[in-house]
Protein backbone atom coordinates (compact mmCIF):
# COMPACT_ATOMS: atom_id res chain seq x y z
CA UNK A 1 0.00 0.00 0.00
CA UNK A 2 1.39 3.63 -1.18
CA UNK A 3 -0.46 6.28 1.03
CA UNK A 4 0.20 9.14 -0.36
CA UNK A 5 -0.71 13.15 1.40
CA UNK A 6 -1.15 16.42 0.34
CA UNK A 7 -0.79 19.25 2.93
CA UNK A 8 -2.36 22.72 1.51
CA UNK A 9 -3.57 26.14 2.64
CA UNK A 10 -6.44 28.26 0.89
CA UNK A 11 -5.57 31.73 -0.08
CA UNK A 12 -6.98 34.62 1.93
CA UNK A 13 -9.39 35.65 -0.71
CA UNK A 14 -11.28 32.17 -1.20
CA UNK A 15 -14.63 32.04 0.22
CA UNK A 16 -15.74 29.54 1.78
CA UNK A 17 -18.10 28.50 -0.90
CA UNK A 18 -14.81 28.27 -2.77
CA UNK A 19 -13.54 25.86 -0.11
CA UNK A 20 -16.03 23.68 0.40
CA UNK A 21 -16.28 23.55 -4.04
CA UNK A 22 -12.10 22.73 -3.58
CA UNK A 23 -12.62 20.00 -1.08
CA UNK A 24 -15.60 18.55 -2.48
CA UNK A 25 -13.46 18.33 -5.99
CA UNK A 26 -10.47 16.57 -3.83
CA UNK A 27 -13.33 14.18 -2.11
CA UNK A 28 -14.42 13.64 -5.89
CA UNK A 29 -10.94 13.15 -6.87
CA UNK A 30 -10.09 10.61 -3.36
CA UNK A 31 -12.94 8.91 -4.51
CA UNK A 32 -11.76 7.23 -7.81
CA UNK A 33 -11.53 3.24 -8.59
CA UNK A 34 -7.86 3.05 -8.17
CA UNK A 35 -7.82 4.51 -4.34
CA UNK A 36 -7.81 1.58 -2.02
CA UNK A 37 -8.94 4.61 0.81
CA UNK A 38 -8.95 8.30 1.94
CA UNK A 39 -9.33 10.86 4.01
CA UNK A 40 -9.55 14.56 3.18
CA UNK A 41 -10.26 17.60 5.69
CA UNK A 42 -8.97 20.35 8.06
CA UNK A 43 -4.92 19.02 8.90
CA UNK A 44 -4.29 18.62 12.61
CA UNK A 45 -1.66 20.82 14.20
CA UNK A 46 0.32 21.87 11.39
CA UNK A 47 3.30 23.84 12.25
CA UNK A 48 4.14 24.49 8.42
CA UNK A 49 0.84 26.61 8.09
CA UNK A 50 -1.15 24.16 6.21
CA UNK A 51 -4.90 23.99 7.04
CA UNK A 52 -6.05 21.16 4.91
CA UNK A 53 -4.75 17.87 4.06
CA UNK A 54 -5.75 15.01 1.92
CA UNK A 55 -4.75 11.16 2.37
CA UNK A 56 -5.10 8.77 -0.21
CA UNK A 57 -4.47 4.68 0.31
CA UNK A 58 -3.56 3.36 -3.01
CA UNK A 59 -2.67 -0.18 -3.35
CA UNK A 60 0.63 -0.32 -5.85
CA UNK A 61 3.01 1.53 -8.57
CA UNK A 62 0.09 0.55 -11.33
CA UNK A 63 -2.84 2.21 -9.31
CA UNK A 64 -0.78 4.94 -8.62
CA UNK A 65 -0.20 5.24 -12.42
CA UNK A 66 -4.03 5.04 -13.17
CA UNK A 67 -4.95 7.30 -9.79
CA UNK A 68 -2.20 10.38 -11.34
CA UNK A 69 -3.98 9.93 -14.95
CA UNK A 70 -7.39 9.60 -14.48
CA UNK A 71 -9.75 11.55 -16.12
CA UNK A 72 -11.47 12.67 -12.64
CA UNK A 73 -7.97 13.80 -11.44
CA UNK A 74 -6.93 15.77 -14.10
CA UNK A 75 -10.21 17.41 -14.43
CA UNK A 76 -10.29 18.17 -10.92
CA UNK A 77 -6.50 19.79 -10.52
CA UNK A 78 -7.40 23.41 -12.34
CA UNK A 79 -10.87 23.84 -10.36
CA UNK A 80 -8.39 23.21 -7.14
CA UNK A 81 -5.41 24.96 -8.41
CA UNK A 82 -6.38 28.67 -8.34
CA UNK A 83 -7.48 28.60 -4.94
CA UNK A 84 -4.55 27.27 -2.80
CA UNK A 85 -1.58 29.23 -1.36
CA UNK A 86 0.58 26.67 -0.88
CA UNK A 87 0.83 22.90 -1.32
CA UNK A 88 3.30 20.02 0.32
CA UNK A 89 3.11 16.26 -1.55
CA UNK A 90 3.99 14.12 0.84
CA UNK A 91 5.60 12.63 2.84
CA UNK A 92 4.11 9.52 1.63
CA UNK A 93 4.66 5.95 3.14
CA UNK A 94 4.68 2.82 2.09
CA UNK A 95 4.26 -0.69 3.88
CA UNK A 96 6.59 -2.29 0.13
CA UNK A 97 9.88 -2.63 1.27
CA UNK A 98 11.09 -2.33 -2.60
CA UNK A 99 13.97 -0.16 -2.42
CA UNK A 100 13.35 1.86 -5.76
CA UNK A 101 10.36 2.27 -4.75
CA UNK A 102 10.66 6.23 -3.59
CA UNK A 103 12.33 6.39 -7.35
CA UNK A 104 9.52 4.49 -8.73
CA UNK A 105 6.91 7.24 -7.63
CA UNK A 106 8.78 9.70 -8.67
CA UNK A 107 9.33 8.56 -12.01
CA UNK A 108 5.85 8.49 -11.86
CA UNK A 109 5.80 11.85 -11.33
CA UNK A 110 7.86 13.16 -13.66
CA UNK A 111 5.86 11.23 -16.29
CA UNK A 112 2.91 13.51 -15.78
CA UNK A 113 4.64 16.20 -15.57
CA UNK A 114 6.22 15.75 -19.42
CA UNK A 115 2.81 14.55 -20.46
CA UNK A 116 1.05 17.80 -18.67
CA UNK A 117 3.22 20.80 -18.68
CA UNK A 118 0.51 23.23 -18.15
CA UNK A 119 -0.62 21.22 -15.15
CA UNK A 120 2.82 21.03 -13.49
CA UNK A 121 3.35 24.67 -14.34
CA UNK A 122 0.48 25.88 -12.22
CA UNK A 123 1.63 23.66 -9.45
CA UNK A 124 5.50 24.82 -9.47
CA UNK A 125 4.40 28.04 -8.01
CA UNK A 126 2.36 26.16 -5.46
CA UNK A 127 4.98 23.82 -4.05
CA UNK A 128 5.89 24.89 -0.65
CA UNK A 129 9.51 25.42 -0.20
CA UNK A 130 9.50 26.59 -4.30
Amino acid sequence: MIVHMLRFAFKETATEEEREEVLAVIRRTASVESVSFSTVGQLLGDPDGFTHACCVGIADLPALRRYMHDPVHLAGDPQIMPHLARIAIGPDLSDDMTPTLNRDVLALHEEKVALHPGWAAELEPLLAGS
